[in-house]
């Protein structure tokens, strides 16, 4: 199975006029064309589109759970969508996209999870639907519309920036599950740093794009300084990583404590024998306080 690319975006549309009218789908442009969206210098009248948000949801959350399904081999875990873990704070108020997990139902325990997964997926390219013969053409890459797909797109990023913290502030027990955000474009220069810095403090531990070439010519970020963000170019790359995220006993802690407390929990951390126990230590002593 491929990553993200121009035919799965064919696909929903093709997919989507069949069960909704173009109205929902596209923006009609002077002249009835129905498009994706406004190119760039467009002056003709324009209006909001928000019914297509829920159906590129539903889509892209399906491709990336099949996707994650024929990249995981261990048989034991299980890819759960709109997933509820309340002891994390997450309802079916707003569920989690998509989670790996040891068991398979929907309402989960926090041991039971492994990972989780915001999917921040949407329309990359600007296509035009032609209602007479059903044809959806591409017309151009995201420089040349006026959109702001996926992790181009600042709210959205905040948006999930948010419900991350939210999951991993709401308990100790979501200290140990990797939180990732999943997206189809490349992230907007402004987060970068903040990517970096959200991974190396913990809080997330990446922002993922599974588009290799979001671009029809030229190439585009492939990682940050520090990993923080990730464009994979192979499901090889993409599973490797997914690998990682199991294999690595990480731990997420935050606090503030003034110098000499924190002395002290390290003076008595190093009581212990060897460097898992202090850390282990260490980690009980900032989380009781």
């Amino acid at each position: 199975m491929r990553l993200w690319n121009k035919n799965q975006e064919k696909l929903f549309f093709i997919n989507s006029v069949k069960v909704a009218f173009p109205s929902q789908l596209f923006y009609k442009a002077t002249g009835g064309r129905y498009l994706a969206y406004w190119p760039k210098g467009y002056r003709g009248k324009k209006s909001t589109l928000q019914s297509r948000n829920s159906l590129i949801g539903e889509f892209t959350e399906n491709w990336v759970c099949e996707l994650f399904k024929k990249l995981i081999e261990n048989e034991n875990l299980f890819l759960i969508r709109q997933a509820r873990i309340p002891a994390l704070g997450i309802t079916s108020r707003s569920p989690a996209d998509l989670v790996i997990s040891t068991s398979n139902k929907q309402i989960l325990k926090p041991s039971e999870v492994k990972a989780i997964f915001e999917i921040k997926m949407s329309i990359v390219w600007n296509w035009q639907y032609f209602e007479e013969s059903g044809n959806v053409v591409e017309i151009g890459d995201y420089r040349n519309h006026q959109g702001k797909p996926s992790f181009t797109r600042s709210d959205s990023i905040l948006k999930a920036i948010g419900k991350c913290i939210g999951i991993r502030v709401s308990n100790f027990e979501s200290s140990k599950i990797p939180i990732i955000v999943i997206g189809n474009a490349p992230l907007s220069n402004g987060f970068c740093k903040k990517a970096d810095y959200l991974k190396r403090v913990g809080v997330i531990q990446g922002f993922w794009s599974l588009n290799p070439f979001p671009l029809n010519h030229g190439n585009t970020r492939k990682t940050t300084p520090h990993g923080g963000y990730i464009r994979f170019n192979n499901t090889s790359e993409l599973k490797q990583s997914i690998n990682n995220l199991f294999s690595q006993d990480l731990n997420f802690f935050s606090g503030m404590e003034n110098p000499k407390t924190l002395g002290r929990y390290i003076e008595l951390a190093n009581d212990e024998n060897n460097y898992e126990s202090k850390g282990l230590k260490f980690l009980k002593l900032i989380r009781r306080n």
